[in-house]
């Protein structure tokens, strides 16, 4: 007999005893499980809300996840702190031009702001465009990129083969590039391109070094097909154009970033001699705050979809509740035969919120398993980044024990408060 009851009421007086309370604690168990056996095809439809809800959770937190250090990567790659000046637009008769329509941008601007802006650092001039390469009887076209030695730091990245071009060769206008993994590719293959010589647009160059691998950009470009050459050169010999595209630079911190735009404004202004009123022929622009907005608004759709994924978790414990409540009802004369015998009434109640716990447990155990083997599916068949995080996993059972715990008790109360006489009777 002692098997099918809860405890006597000696036994739950020892309960200041470890072994005892152990004991105890094991015979709760031990009862809650055997109950839950009695309808296994209820007891795991039960759970289904609680495996469908966790498992919800999991996926969209790992795809926000994914997302979010895919975003922190991009703006890692886009450089801390940076301040991009660009040629603007100018207005023509009447007619507005758009964005690097403009030939103000020079060399002396370039020296300017590195000689009077203290508040950046890393600063190099940009010359760009698209040249068709050649190697042999390889060839590949690919965006040339003329920049000063800073652009390394300022974009922090490494030269993994041979080295940079120094400010000597930049001087002198030397044909010399840094070539991208992808032009490695297409044009050397399993060869080493270091001290070799590629026709850039017609040009003899020599390959001084290899970059490190990049990477896309937020937007999908493939940041390794290029190559960097002395912005000289390419102003020179293969643009054949006095003035830039791009000044690029670091502020010397995140608060620097606005006293900087506004020290380079006022400066360009006065040298471009442009009229108080009059709109300026650049723009300056601020990548990385657009990327950290970028970064916010997906951090919020994680949240919002992480509350959407949330409700099937309370609604999987409504479905406990409901069934627990319909379990004190089918077993009401076994909870009177049970306190008819000295088990009293806070024994019961924990034995009904430990069937709830259990439920809830079992269905977010098994709603992570479920979660993992969907983020899985979802990277490899849409190739969305997704990252589980351990903490996810942690937060997801926690809820799930809490879910039970919470819609557990108000059934597990309703039990521990039958009268046993009452109960006794119940047909």
């Amino acid at each position: 007999m002692k098997s099918c009851t809860l405890l006597t009421t000696e036994e739950a007086d020892d309960h200041t005893i470890p072994g005892r309370w152990a004991l105890r604690t094991l015979m709760i168990v031990r009862l809650a499980l055997k109950a839950l056996r009695r309808h296994v095809m209820r007891t795991i439809l039960t759970t289904l809300g609680v495996i469908i809800g966790v498992s919800a959770v999991i996926c969209t937190v790992a795809i926000g996840e994914g997302a979010s250090a895919q975003i922190r990567t991009a703006i890692a790659n886009i450089g801390a702190n940076l301040v991009w000046v660009e040629a603007g637009g100018v207005n023509r008769n009447g007619v507005r031009t758009g964005s690097g329509a403009t030939r103000t941008l020079t060399v002396a601007d370039f020296v300017a702001i590195r000689d009077q802006v203290s508040t950046v650092t890393n600063i190099t001039p940009q010359a760009d465009t698209r040249v068709q390469l050649v190697n042999g009887n390889q060839n590949w076209n690919a965006s040339v990129r003329g920049v000063s030695p800073e652009y390394l730091a300022l974009k922090n990245w490494p030269v993994v083969r041979g080295g940079m071009f120094t400010e000597q060769e930049i001087e002198r206008a030397a044909p010399v590039c840094v070539l991208g993994q992808t032009v490695v590719s297409m044009l050397f293959g399993e060869q080493d391109p270091v001290s070799q010589s590629i026709r850039v647009q017609g040009l003899p160059c020599t390959v001084i070094g290899v970059l490190g691998v990049k990477g896309q950009t937020a937007t999908g470009q493939d940041q390794d097909d290029t190559l960097l050459m002395p912005y000289t050169t390419v102003m020179k010999k293969i643009k054949g154009t006095p003035w830039l595209d791009d000044i690029l630079m670091s502020a010397v911190s995140a608060e620097a970033i606005e006293p900087a735009k506004a020290q380079i404004t006022e400066l360009l202004r006065i040298r471009h001699h442009i009229q108080p009123g009059a709109t300026d022929d650049f723009n300056l622009r601020n990548p990385t705050a657009i990327a950290e907005t970028v970064a916010q608004s997906a951090r919020t759709m994680e949240v919002l979809l992480a509350s959407v994924a949330s409700v099937s978790l309370l609604v999987g414990g409504v479905g406990i509740m409901n069934i627990m409540l319909v379990s004190v009802t089918e077993r009401t004369r076994e909870i009177g035969l049970r306190m008819a015998i000295g088990a009293r009434g806070r024994d019961v109640l924990r034995q009904f919120l430990c069937e709830a716990v259990i439920l809830s447990l079992g269905g977010g155990a098994c709603g992570v398993l479920l979660g993992v083997f969907g983020t899985r599916v979802i990277a490899q068949m849409s190739s969305w980044p997704t990252r589980v995080s351990g903490n996810a996993l942690v937060v997801a059972l926690a809820f799930a024990a809490a879910i039970g715990m919470f819609f557990g008790y108000y059934p597990a109360r309703r039990a521990a408060r039958l009268d046993p006489i009452d109960a006794l009777r119940y047909e």
